[in-house]
């Protein structure tokens, strides 16, 4: 649909063949009566009239003429004159072509009646049948043109709805675009009763019950079924909800129907209001119950796919992401004990602080949840082992104000760490000054982590100058699938310093 939207030519293609298959069809039916002549119409007036009757003279050549008169005008008015009519080019040059087309049919349908309804020459003079056939032609070519008109609005207006179904689904939350598209199948039908000149108060009366079950189509659909289906028996209980909203639909039906209806039809509308609750009851109530059950079990299986699937990903990249900790467990062991022979005690800080947090990634980094106090003693390990290789260095500083936790909470595993990563990775320089500052508060249920970092331009032979790396991109999409609704990112750079703040609602 998009598609079709985006490409007016292929609008066009479809109106094309729509119009050229329904007058090969007219051709078809009429070559048919003249095969079959059995079908004659217009004779039992001719003989009446005591006049020879001749199908192919006073019926096929004219109506032959008619519908390639229609078929002519159709195309000419759809893809010549209306489009630079819709973007205001040749106003006036446009506007005398369409008077031009009406002052074609008009003379076509009265030049062809005079010879299917020739069997009028016996009840008028020559000039009074003339001067009655073209009022006639001139009324109906005006009909004519007046229901292209109403076609083009409909579809200039479809045409906008559904470029900008998003947008208004957006504003107005109630409008679903099942009930945008029901609301073009509405105008569609509407105009298609119209040309087939249906009785106006049975149309009235379709397009009032029609109208409305499309709005408590999108009404059951935002407002009803939301709150209804989680409860118990929700199928009786969404029945009874519909039943009083459908009672209260037929009040404007009733009081449009009565004021528009002459006082002989004013029944009518009556009718139409019992009309109106049944039709809602056993058209347009099961309906939306059916959608909004389809599209709810769908919607599930879709998040719990998108979830696991996400997840599997996230991990994944993650994974691939660190070092193998495993080897480097066992290589740390061997450093530590050499590190304390040879009295180096920063050393040995080190490597036992890298250690630890080999033990947590093998540990606890492959649960779905661990407890705060762990996530925050792994930050604060990385935080000192990366201070241990500044801390030489006056124009580094590095700021901490971490909280210890002591309560219950849990968070998902090395989600505070990329940024903190990320920060001593873009932020420190051994030749400018250089800062970091990390925060991280608890309010009941909620973590405040904040981390800002000055940003040094790299090196022109720097082999990460272009490598920003998946940290970031990684968290983000974890925190995403983790903490859908209940987490807040906001990330800022300026000219000199780089900003996260993230809020987290934990369990």
């Amino acid at each position: 649909m998009k598609n079709l939207i985006k490409n007016p030519s292929d609008i066009n293609r479809i109106e094309y063949w729509a119009a050229s298959t329904m007058f090969v069809f007219s051709i078809f039916f009429l070559v048919s009566g003249a095969i079959n002549n059995s079908w004659q119409p217009g004779q039992d007036e001719f003989k009446e009239a005591h006049q020879q009757y001749s199908y192919f003279s006073n019926h096929f050549l004219p109506m032959i003429c008619r519908y390639f008169t229609f078929y002519i005008s159709y195309c000419l008015l759809t893809f010549l004159i209306v489009p630079p009519l819709s973007r205001k080019e040749n106003i006036t040059l446009n506007i005398l072509f369409t008077l031009f087309i009406f002052y074609l049919i008009s003379v076509v349908l009265a030049t062809t009646d005079t010879w299917i309804q020739g069997y009028l020459f016996s009840k008028y003079s020559e000039a009074e049948l003339y001067s009655k056939l073209f009022q006639e032609s001139a009324i109906y070519a005006f009909w004519l043109m007046m229901m292209f008109s109403l076609y083009t609005i409909i579809k200039f207006f479809a045409i906008y709805l559904l470029e900008n179904s998003e947008l208004i689904q957006s504003q107005y939350r109630v409008i679903t675009r099942d009930g945008i598209y029901a609301f073009i199948l509405w105008m569609i039908s509407l105009f298609l009763l119209l040309i087939g000149q249906i009785d106006a108060d049975v149309m009235m009366v379709i397009a009032a019950c029609s109208l409305t079950g499309i709005a408590l189509y999108c009404y059951s659909m935002y407002a009803i079924l939301p709150d209804i289906y989680k409860k118990s028996r929700p199928f009786w209980t969404y029945l009874k909800t519909f039943f009083k909203i459908s009672l209260l639909s037929t009040v404007p039906i009733f009081g449009v129907l009565i004021v528009l209806l002459p006082n002989q039809h004013k029944e009518i509308a009556v009718v139409a209001s019992l009309f109106n609750i049944g039709f809602q009851l056993l058209l347009t109530a099961p309906l939306s119950w059916y959608v909004y059950k389809y599209r709810t079990t769908v919607d599930y299986e879709i998040k719990g796919l998108q979830t696991a699937l996400g997840r599997s990903n996230a991990d994944l990249n993650f994974l691939r992401n660190q070092i193998n900790p495993h080897f480097l467990f066992n290589v740390l062991n061997t450093l530590y004990g050499t590190a304390l022979q040879e009295k180096a005690e920063r050393t040995s800080e080190g490597i036992q602080r890298l250690g630890d947090m080999m033990r947590f990634m093998l540990r606890e980094n492959l649960q779905e949840k661990i407890s705060l106090t762990r996530e925050i003693e792994y930050l604060n390990n990385y935080i000192s082992l990366q201070t241990l290789r500044t801390q030489s260095s006056p124009d580094i500083q590095i700021h901490t104000e971490i909280e210890d936790h002591t309560g219950i909470l849990q968070i998902a595993p090395m989600l505070l760490i990329p940024f903190v990563e990320n920060a001593f990775k873009h932020g420190i320089s051994l030749k400018e000054p250089s800062s970091i500052r990390i925060s991280l508060v608890t309010k009941e249920k909620t973590l405040y982590f904040d981390v800002s970092n000055s940003i040094h331009a790299k090196a022109l032979n720097d082999p990460e100058k272009d490598n920003n790396g998946i940290g970031l991109n990684n968290v983000q999409q974890r925190l995403r699938l983790l903490y859908p609704g209940k987490h807040e990112l906001s990330i800022r750079e300026s000219g000199k310093e780089f900003f996260i703040h993230l809020t987290i609602q934990l369990d």
